[in-house]
């Protein structure tokens, strides 16, 4: 296998999977397709993508079952695609960790700007060697990980990012607004709401202590406070 890129592509339209090749093949991108759910997790393992191109409605499998298998065993950024007039439930698809979504249909070239914006996201140098320590709270950007009073805190790649960058600041306030843009990059078009489902499930998983506290600053966002 070269040093292509690899993006898998899951897709029950055959001719939405072909474009979607084509564009980011044009790119430079070594691309597979499968179209169909079950065969997802096992594209995963041979082909071992970078990114993954995920439709919500499949046979077999659907998007949400799939991207929530992915994410229990791996760290690989996954945007999601659903058909106009699908139900999607945009904040259920990022709690079980989708980095970013689009609405078919959609502008190829839209999609190839976001497919780049969420790699450059996962291959920031900065996040190969931080690592923050605050009492008994370790967050790790070199491997992913998050330790809380000695055990291991399993979380999504962007609930990780979003802890790691408020631990990073302490005592600083950040608008929802600087924090969509710092996590998932300006070129993600989303709503603030997005931040909030994030530090809901973040103080699910680490709650506040005497010694910090993931606090809401009422009308403009959130801080880490250290005390």
């Amino acid at each position: 296998m070269d040093n292509k890129i690899r993006i898998l592509i899951v897709d029950d339209d055959e001719n939405i999977a072909e474009l979607i090749s084509l564009y980011l093949n044009k790119e430079g991108y070594d691309t597979k397709m499968i179209h169909h759910g079950s065969e997802a997790i096992g594209a995963y393992e041979s082909f071992l993508p970078n990114l993954i191109v995920l439709d919500l409605m499949l046979p077999g499998k659907d998007g949400y079952d799939i991207c929530k298998e992915l994410r229990q065993r791996y760290n690989v950024p996954i945007i999601m695609l659903t058909a106009k007039g699908e139900t999607f439930d945009k904040i259920l698809g990022l709690e079980l960790g989708a980095d970013d979504y689009m609405v078919k249909p959609f502008d190829t070239k839209e999609l190839t700007a976001r497919v780049k914006a969420v790699l450059r996201r996962y291959s920031a140098p900065d996040n190969k060697t931080k690592q923050v320590i605050i009492n008994d709270l370790n967050v790790n950007l070199a491997n992913y990980s998050v330790t809380f009073e000695g055990s291991r805190v399993e979380m999504p790649p962007k609930e990780l990012e979003l802890l790691y960058f408020l631990v990073s600041s302490p005592n600083q306030v950040f608008t929802r607004e600087q924090l969509l843009d710092r996590i998932w990059g300006y070129e993600y078009i989303g709503d603030t709401r997005t931040v909030d489902v994030h530090i809901k499930r973040i103080r699910e998983k680490i709650q506040d202590n005497d010694l910090w506290g993931i606090k809401t600053v009422w009308g403009i966002g959130y801080k880490f406070e250290v005390r």
